[in-house]
């Protein structure tokens, strides 16, 4: 029990972590921000799926524990980009209208983006669970 609680806490924190290293590196090029955006996205979606599949298939949670590590991944993620964001504004001329959103983003981008993680997660991992007990036809 012990080590299933450290191995989710280190997805958890490790996943989320590198969301928020993605959103970050891959917003440096300014060539090609499109391009580079969508990257982000498809790396952020296989990272997202990859932690959804550990947790039913690895450490076998049931599909609302797998959710709520999966939601807690992005939350940590979404925070870690409003930081990056919050340092940034240091380096570049910013108002301070500006400063005090970006503040406000440390506690509403984890919020706006858990919410639907964790449903979307739920959503696939019952899937995942019912297809595996052989209910899904």
């Amino acid at each position: 029990m012990r080590s299933d609680r450290a191995a989710s806490s280190l997805a958890v924190i490790l996943i989320g972590l590198f969301y928020a290293l993605v959103g970050i590196v891959f917003a440096w090029p300014v060539e090609h921000a499109r391009a580079w955006r969508l990257a982000a996205w498809v790396v952020s979606a296989v990272a997202y799926a990859a932690h959804i599949g550990c947790e039913h298939f690895r450490l076998h949670h049931r599909p609302p524990r797998a959710a709520w590590h999966v939601a807690l991944a992005v939350a940590l993620g979404a925070f870690g980009l409003a930081v990056g964001a919050n340092l940034h504004s240091l380096s570049v001329p910013s108002t301070a209208g500006h400063r005090r959103l970006l503040l406000i983003a440390l506690a509403a981008w984890p919020a706006i983006t858990a919410v639907p993680a964790f449903l979307v997660a739920l959503a696939l991992a019952t899937i995942l669970s019912r297809a595996r007990l052989g209910i899904v036809k």
